[in-house]
């Protein structure tokens, strides 16, 4: 036993038997002292050595002696009533959160309240209201309302008005219903969160999506088919610009503080021009154009695009180097590319600009994974654009031109290799890619001179024409 104590106390680096001796009296027995030893050790190593003394030094107060369970971990699969009730709560909590938004009538009531107690004179033809009258209309409102109409919403649009004091009523009422309807989409969204964490993975948005269609005009026409791949088509613009890491789900917040939202729920409009359905993702013919695209490069109707079949994609001319890095970095089957891979491939390459495609497209890049580009990376790609150069029959180009160019473009931090920050930060990451992948970009871009001298005197003929 001896052997155990001096063990014990060897570990204990403030622990002597002279000082438990002397806390305790002499009374102590060895037994009881080893007991002692013992339990300071295993406090230790438990790591509650810091909290006992807490604990010690406020016998007083019972806070130290109770701390409430902060993290409360999800339900398993096993268990079906735990998640049956998870699912019965966040469902009537949701309800109780929807019941607090105003509805219709009420918006109604808010505008007739906030016109009558306008503050003249007025401004052309545009009403305001000062802090007297807006705090009026919050009391005569009601209690529902005040959340809609507090101070720090005044404040904050009283910076952004043009009389000084005022705030325009129909900047207020915009405010108002703006926040509903965020809320009602958060609510709505929120009910296909099954987790209640926050999130929504792949399936989850595809079901909200999907229950949309009916509710938007401008899809009344398409058949119904063509839903699924219209709801692929849809996701996959969310997920790509919002899960560029691919984790498999997106923030609902995230969800709500982007523009694509609005760009869906446009289609609840009864008519929108064309140019605007053309440039507007979500919208019937733009869906069909991009589905229709893949299916004319499906040569053999197999559903699935090779190599061979996705060059013809675009002006043609990406180079196969490039194609053949696509094929080795991105999800395929049996070496062919299905719809949801495709779907990536063309938002990136349509919105080249944006950090998501350049990171997309620095992925493919970067033929070593060493997480930057190097001269030798560059003249890889290149030698594609030089076999391009060579079949036009065109003038060589020197790749230790392009190069320097390169990287006087975008002063990187290392200037002997290219990260995807250097590339973000320059504003040139769109104009390196293109002339790397695309002969017809490159074509463009070295030729770009040229092309601004005909394009000026081409402007300047018409003028004297005229």
């Amino acid at each position: 036993m001896n052997g155990f104590r001096k063990k014990l106390l060897a570990n204990l680096d403030k622990s002597k038997e002279s000082d438990i001796r002397t806390q305790h009296g002499a009374t102590k027995t060895d037994d009881e002292i080893e007991d002692i030893l013992f339990q300071r050790y295993r406090e230790e190593l438990a790591g509650n050595a810091r909290l006992k003394q807490v604990i010690e030094r406020g016998k007083s107060s019972d806070t130290y002696r109770f701390i409430p369970q902060f993290h409360f971990e999800l339900p398993k699969n096993s268990d079906g009533l735990a998640q049956k009730l998870r699912e019965e709560a966040r469902t009537l909590f949701l309800q109780k959160r929807s019941k607090e938004l105003l509805d219709n009538n009420e918006l109604k009531l808010l505008w007739s309240l906030l016109e009558s107690h306008h503050s003249p004179p007025l401004m052309g033809e545009e009403q305001y209201i000062n802090y007297e009258n807006y705090c009026k209309v919050a009391g005569i409102a009601g209690e529902k309302f005040k959340r809609y109409l507090t101070a720090s919403t005044f404040a904050r649009l009283v910076v952004s008005s043009s009389y000084p004091g005022k705030i325009s009523v129909m900047s207020l009422f915009n405010y108002a219903m703006r926040k509903v309807w965020l809320q009602q989409t958060r609510i709505g969204l929120s009910l296909y969160d099954y987790t209640g964490q926050g999130y929504l993975n792949e399936s989850d948005l595809e079901s909200y999506i999907l229950e949309l269609i009916p509710t938007f005009p401008q899809l009344e026409g398409l058949e119904k088919s063509f839903h699924s791949f219209y709801v692929c088509t849809t996701v996959r613009k969310f997920f790509f610009f919002l899960d560029p890491l691919r984790t498999g789900r997106i923030r609902i917040r995230d969800i709500l503080t982007c523009t694509f939202l609005d760009d869906l729920l446009e289609l609840r409009d009864e008519e929108i021009p064309k140019d605007a359905q053309e440039m507007n993702w979500f919208s019937a013919p733009s869906a069909l154009s991009v589905y229709g695209h893949y299916l004319n490069l499906d040569k053999d109707h197999n559903g699935m695009l090779s190599k061979k079949e996705l060059i013809g994609y675009g002006s043609g001319t990406l180079t196969p180097i490039f194609l053949d890095r696509v094929f080795a970095e991105c999800l395929t089957y049996d070496g062919e590319m299905d719809y949801k891979t495709y779907l990536d491939f063309v938002l990136a390459l349509e919105n080249r600009s944006e950090p998501q495609s350049l990171h997309y497209l620095f992925r493919i890049l970067d033929v070593e994974h060493k997480g930057y580009l190097t001269p030798f990376t560059l003249n890889y790609f290149f030698k594609g654009i030089q076999d391009e150069i060579s079949a036009h029959r065109a003038e060589p180009v020197n790749f230790a031109d392009v190069k320097d160019e390169i990287f006087d473009m975008v002063k990187p931090a290392d200037p002997s290799r290219i990260t995807l920050k250097d590339l973000i930060v320059s504003g040139h990451g769109e104009t390196v890619v293109s002339i790397l992948i695309e002969f017809h970009k490159f074509w463009a871009y070295e030729n770009r001179e040229v092309m601004v001298t005909d394009s000026t005197a081409s402007n300047g003929e018409e003028t004297h024409n005229l």
